[in-house]
């Protein structure tokens, strides 16, 4: 990383405190565990709170950290803002619910253990049927720089230009995994948006940070021509938005109000 780079992540993260920058230890894996099932239903909660429900359709995952070939995952039927932590599925890469009494998402199954299996970088990946996500993968292009915003995913998205249908075979989990490449994001075509990270804090909050620029988007360029940012530019506010580092940071305030606002999701 050039200097530039250095100096403009520096700046964004100056006044704060090295800890308040990283997730926090833990003593124990089921302490390891817990917090991640808590995150991972705050994360539901967030998605119902900002709209992103579309009846039983989306699903967000998260590895298991003891066991790397098995994840959990929100029951399939249960509105995201009912989901609580004991509701949570654990499944692994062959589909076997091994905690959980609801059923398993056969399309959560097909996209997210494919993800997981070719991706161990990927601890949680989220997906929903969000209004201008879809809207917005329904033209078949990827995001352009003409925000701060959207410079998160600058060279960081790609386009998976194929629809099939309701993804439930493991062919087309595959081919959707396998387009990711080493990119945080896609544009899933004629479907929505889909973001991993390296824990459920920056994929949630990527995703919520991809639904609003796809809607920036749309709006501005249905009422005028757009100016995009240089590439060059745009690579730096990257490295200052766009990082794993910067993605979990920026969950955390909406992790607060969240739980603060919904404590049952503990139950």
């Amino acid at each position: 990383m050039d200097a530039a780079l250095r100096q403009g992540d520096k700046a964004i993260f100056s006044s704060l405190e090295p800890s308040m920058l990283r997730p926090p230890e833990f003593n124990s894996v089921e302490e390891e565990r817990l917090d991640r099932k808590r995150r991972l239903v705050a994360a539901f909660r967030l998605f119902a709170l900002n709209g992103y429900d579309e009846g039983p359709a989306g699903h967000i995952t998260v590895r298991d950290p003891e066991f790397p070939d098995r994840f959990w995952v929100n029951p399939f039927g249960v509105h995201f803002s009912r989901i609580r932590v004991r509701d949570l599925l654990l499944v692994d890469h062959d589909g076997k619910i091994l905690e959980g009494k609801f059923p398993l998402n056969k399309a959560a199954f097909a996209i997210h253990s494919r993800l997981h299996r070719l991706h161990p970088r990927i601890v949680a990946a989220a997906h929903s049927h969000s209004l201008y996500g879809k809207a917005f993968s329904a033209l078949g292009r990827p995001l352009k720089m003409i925000t701060q915003d959207s410079c998160a995913f600058f060279q960081d998205h790609v386009l998976f230009d194929s629809f099939g249908g309701v993804v439930l075979d493991l062919e087309e989990g595959d081919r959707i995994a396998g387009s990711l490449g080493d990119a945080k994001a896609a544009i899933l075509q004629n479907h929505g948006l889909l973001t991993t990270g390296a824990s459920v804090d920056s994929a949630a909050w990527f995703y919520i940070s991809m639904e609003r620029c796809a809607k920036a988007q749309l709006v501005a360029e249905a009422a005028g021509e757009v100016i995009e940012i240089p590439p060059e530019v745009a690579r730096i506010t990257y490295e200052q938005v766009g990082t794993e580092q910067a993605g979990w940071f920026s969950f955390q305030g909406l992790y607060d109000m969240i739980t603060q606002q919904t404590p049952d999701l503990f139950d």
